[in-house]
């Protein structure tokens, strides 16, 4: 199925490029594209992908950065996400703080972290780990909240110390919806991506992205595009893996 809709797809972007509705520097024609593709990923007149770098290389380095940002953001995030689901006061003190987090926009804060930090990868990793933080510290602070209290006063009742009780039943009973918080963290730091390579973005998909737009180069901004999207599901992919082998149990009575 997934096959038909996509070659459905293409069929209906070649008939609207076709068309001539609009020129090919905004609907360029998905052989256009394919070319784009083939040209950012080889060599071709002593020309070394776009800018020097292969789209692979370019990807590669968007997703270290997504790695390391997102990375730190989703273990600060479930920190304090645990912190805050087991002392009321904690939550009532950074709640709202993280709220207001979540609610800003990549670039209402980037120019401030340049400022700061400079245009190397300091900024676009701590742009990325701001993004990533609050999805995962509000998921994992409500699930550690909803936990029974039963269950807790039960792991109380058969010697269980404070730690014991957040180790083996406040943290696999959060895990389900920690987990979901972690792939919406994700999706936010793709989302944050090309905010985040505006500034010295190159080598990256997102700079790419940027700079090919500045050229008015649809196919390979479209090329970037498609890059972050089809890594951002394959990595989609994979954290539901990941969450399946960990949390067997999640959707079962």
């Amino acid at each position: 199925m997934p096959c038909v809709s996509l070659l459905l797809f293409l069929i209906l972007w070649q008939l609207l490029a076709a068309s001539g509705t609009w020129s090919e520097t905004l609907v360029p024609s998905p052989a256009k594209v394919w070319d784009a593709f083939i040209t950012v990923s080889t060599t071709h007149d002593g020309v070394r992908g776009y800018n020097g770098t292969y789209l692979i290389e370019h990807l590669g380095i968007s997703l270290r950065r997504i790695g390391l940002g997102a990375g730190l953001g989703i273990v600060v995030g479930v920190v304090f996400g645990l912190l805050m689901g087991t002392v009321g006061w904690l939550r009532s003190l950074f709640e709202p703080w993280i709220t207001f987090l979540r609610t800003l926009p990549p670039l209402a804060y980037f120019s401030l972290l340049i400022i700061w930090m400079g245009i190397n990868e300091e900024p676009k990793i701590t742009l990325l780990a701001v993004a990533a933080f609050p999805p995962v510290a509000v998921s994992t602070t409500t699930a550690v909240a909803a936990v029974p209290r039963s269950l807790v006063e039960a792991a109380r009742a058969l010697g269980g110390s404070r730690w014991d009780v957040i180790k083996d039943v406040v943290v696999p009973s959060a895990l389900p919806e920690t987990f979901t918080g972690i792939r919406l963290a994700v999706g936010v730091a793709y989302s944050s991506l090309v905010a985040a390579e505006l500034v010295n973005g190159l080598p990256g998909i997102g700079g790419m992205v940027k700079d090919a737009a500045n050229y008015n180069n649809t196919p390979v901004v479209l090329v970037g595009i498609i890059a972050i999207g089809a890594s951002g599901l394959i990595i989609d992919g994979l954290l539901l893996r990941v969450e399946r082998a960990v949390v067997p149990w999640r959707g079962r009575a």
